[in-house]
């Protein structure tokens, strides 16, 4: 990698250059980054702590939290430090690891959105199986492989990327080291890159966004059989958190992934990044717990028992 990187570090231009917005952007942004910890963290220990969401659906919600935090973590304190200082710098080895993390837990993202999908097309068109056919040991593997396939995909886009060269500029037009700004930065020819930018990611997302469409195409054939109108609104209410979350973030995935470099619009690219890397992992709590009653309910005895000891 060495042989082939002429930078020992790059400069991350960030979200503007207006200085006049600047500690607007950074207050704006910090409370953000608060609301996301403290939601997915919230998350993440009410279902730890609460019996009555240990099953497959929350276990599949509890990593999706983790997955949020983590990806949102490997970009926004980095942002927030830049917002701060003179010269907006990440060195090259804080670039190669915020960008395998990001790619990593994005890529485990894309994954775990379709076993959430299947898991709601099991327990809707297969009530009486559900137990049996989600076992934990299938969750379990279902995660695992969401993590490891994000994982590798990641360590291929790493490799491939910092294996070109930065020799004529080392100032990325991003709030993050992503790989279509670096592409577009290497004076090094990016045809391969870019074919692995559309055969991995393409694969997944589109693999994915697929089994999610199968899925729910499944379950509203299901539901449209279901005699009272009560029953297929119950039916119903329980995907309609996870189809909210799923558009929002596909669609702002496939827009910034799935194109040419030559159609790299990188100023309207980073405004785009903000809602995937920023604004998703703050609301995906809020999508998940306020249109929830289990979890509204579980939040509700955990108040009360803690209000109870105090």
């Amino acid at each position: 990698m060495g042989n082939h990187t002429d930078v020992i570090e790059f400069i991350l231009m960030g979200f503007t250059d207006r200085e006049d917005i600047k500690d607007a952007l950074f207050v704006l942004f910090l409370a953000i980054y608060i609301a996301t910890l403290v939601g997915n963290i919230g998350i993440f220990v009410l279902i730890w702590i609460s019996p009555c969401l240990h099953t497959p659906m929350y276990f599949f919600l509890n990593n999706l939290a983790f997955l949020d935090l983590s990806y949102s973590s490997a970009i926004i304190p980095k942002m927030l430090a830049n917002f701060l200082a003179a010269r907006k710098t990440i060195s090259l080895t804080g670039c190669i690891a915020q960008m395998y993390l990001f790619v990593c837990f994005a890529d485990a993202e894309c994954l775990l959105l379709a076993a959430m999908a299947y898991d709601r097309y099991q327990a809707i068109c297969n009530p009486l199986l559900y137990p049996a056919l989600m076992s934990r040991k299938l969750c379990i593997c279902l995660v695992a492989g969401c993590y490891l396939t994000g994982s590798m995909s990641s360590l291929v886009h790493t490799c491939f990327t910092f294996h070109l060269s930065f020799c004529s500029s080392k100032v990325i037009n991003h709030f993050f080291c992503d790989i279509p700004p670096l592409l577009a930065l290497s004076c090094s020819n990016t045809h391969i890159n870019e074919i692995l930018l559309f055969a991995l990611c393409g694969s997944i997302q589109m693999s994915t966004f697929l089994v999610i469409l199968l899925s729910y195409f499944c379950i509203l054939c299901t539901i449209l059989r279901i005699q009272s109108s009560e029953g297929r609104h119950k039916a119903f209410s329980t995907c309609t958190s996870h189809l909210t979350g799923v558009a929002f973030f596909y669609g702002t995935l496939l827009f910034t992934y799935l194109r040419p470099s030559s159609s790299y619009a990188l100023d309207t690219d980073k405004i785009i990044s903000v809602f995937y890397t920023i604004v998703f992992p703050m609301v995906n709590p809020l999508i998940y717990s306020l249109r929830n009653k289990d979890v509204k309910n579980a939040l509700k005895k955990t108040l009360e028992r803690i209000h109870f000891v105090t």
